[in-house]
C-alpha cells in the first residue's frame, strides 16, 4: 500500500527532501497562499504546531498559485512573509501546482487518498464559497479537487492520509483529530 513516505518533494530551495524523513509523526499537509481570504489560518497553523510539534507532529506547508493568483513572489519572498506576519516555523516547501495534469504527484496521491469533504455551512465565507464555485462548475462537490488554499490532509503516523479538512472546517475540530493521532 502506497503512503506519503512514498514521495519526495522539493523544499523552498530547490533541494529534494523524502518525505520519509517524517515517518512516525503525525502530518498536517496544507496548500497555502498569502493574499487569500484564509492566510490568517496561518495563527491557527503556528499555534498547533507549536502546541504538538514536540509530541511528534509535522505541518508541511505548499504555496500554490493556482487559486486567483493569491500566492505570488518567489518561494523565499512567500517565506519571509509567513515569518514576518505569522512567525510560522513549520518547513515550507517549493511552491507547487494542486490541480490538473501537472499537479504535484504528492497532492494528485492525497487526492485519491481523500476527496472533498464538504464545506462547514456554517462559516461566514461558505455561501460566498458555494455561490463561486458552483456558477463555474455545478458538479463541483462531485470532484476531489482542492478547491481552495488552505485544504489540510491529516496523515497518520504509518504515512496513510486519514482525514481532509477544507478551509472552512473549524480548527477545533482539527486539534480532536491531531490528539487522537498522536496517542496512537
Amino acid at each position: 500500500m502506497r503512503t506519503v513516505y512514498d514521495f519526495s518533494v522539493k523544499d523552498r530551495k530547490g533541494t529534494d527532501v523524502s518525505l520519509k524523513e517524517y515517518s512516525d509523526e503525525v502530518l498536517l499537509i496544507v496548500n497555502t497562499a498569502t493574499k487569500c481570504g484564509f492566510t490568517p489560518t496561518y495563527t491557527d497553523l503556528e499555534s498547533l504546531y507549536q502546541k504538538y510539534h514536540a509530541q511528534g507532529f509535522e505541518i508541511l506547508d505548499f504555496p500554490c498559485n493556482q487559486f486567483g493568483q493569491q500566492a505570488p513572489g518567489t518561494d523565499e519572498s512567500i517565506h519571509e512573509f509567513c515569518k514576518l506576519n505569522y512567525g510560522t516555523e513549520f518547513p515550507r516547501f517549493k511552491k507547487i501546482k494542486v490541480n490538473g495534469e501537472d499537479a504535484e504527484p504528492l497532492y494528485k496521491f492525497l487526492k485519491e487518498q481523500q476527496g472533498f469533504a464538504g464545506w462547514d455551512e456554517t462559516h461566514p465565507l461558505f455561501p460566498i464559497l458555494d455561490k463561486m464555485l458552483s456558477e463555474a462548475d455545478p458538479h463541483y462537490k462531485e470532484s476531489s479537487d482542492i478547491k481552495w488554499n488552505f485544504t489540510k490532509f491529516l496523515i497518520n503516523k504509518r504515512g496513510q492520509v486519514v482525514k481532509r479538512f477544507e478551509p472552512t472546517e473549524s480548527i477545533d475540530h482539527i486539534i480532536a483529530d491531531i490528539e487522537q493521532f498522536l496517542a496512537e
